[in-house]
C-alpha cells in the first residue's frame, strides 16, 4: 500500500490595529480573495514559507505571530498552518501573484471569500488555535458555529 502524500502551506492573518480589517490578495490563477499564503518548499522552515508567501504575494515584510489554525483541504491532502501576523511595511496595490491586495472589511469576509478561507481569518480573531477540515470549498469539520 502507498502512502497517502500530502504538502504543507502557510498562511498569514494580517490585522489593522483596531482588527476591523484583514489584508487579503485576490489570485491571479482564479480571481479568489484569500489571505496571503502558499507551499512550504522542502528546504525552508515554516515561518520563511510566511515571510516568502507574504512578499510574493502582497510585496510587505511582516512579522510572524501565534499560530490561528490547522486546516486541512481533504481532497487534495494539503494542511495548511495560518498564522496571525503584524505588517511591517505597506502592500504593494498588486503583485505578479495577485491583481489586487487590498483591506478588506472583517464583516465582509463571509461573503467575500469561500467559506473554508472564511474561517481562516475569522478564526484568527479569537485568540485560540482551531483545527478544522474542508472539501477547497466548505468547512466539513470544526463548524465555525461550534466555537460560540
Amino acid at each position: 500500500m502507498e502512502t497517502p502524500r500530502h504538502s504543507v502551506s502557510a498562511a498569514a492573518i494580517v490585522l489593522d490595529a483596531p482588527a476591523t480589517r484583514v489584508l487579503l490578495i485576490q489570485r491571479r490563477d482564479n480571481g479568489l480573495w484569500e489571505p496571503p499564503g502558499g507551499i512550504v518548499e522542502l528546504d525552508e522552515t515554516i515561518e520563511a514559507a510566511v515571510h516568502r508567501e507574504v512578499e510574493e504575494e502582497t510585496g510587505a515584510q511582516v512579522e510572524v505571530g501565534p499560530l490561528t489554525g490547522v486546516y486541512k483541504n481533504m481532497p487534495r491532502g494539503i494542511v495548511a498552518l495560518v498564522f496571525r501576523c503584524r505588517l511591517l511595511s505597506d502592500p504593494l496595490p498588486q503583485t505578479n501573484e495577485a491583481i489586487a491586495v487590498e483591506w478588506q472589511d472583517i464583516q465582509d469576509v463571509p461573503t467575500l471569500m469561500l467559506p473554508a478561507y472564511a474561517a481562516r481569518v475569522l478564526d484568527a480573531l479569537d485568540g485560540e488555535v482551531h483545527v478544522r477540515a474542508h472539501d477547497g470549498t466548505n468547512v466539513r469539520s470544526g463548524a465555525l458555529d461550534s466555537r460560540r
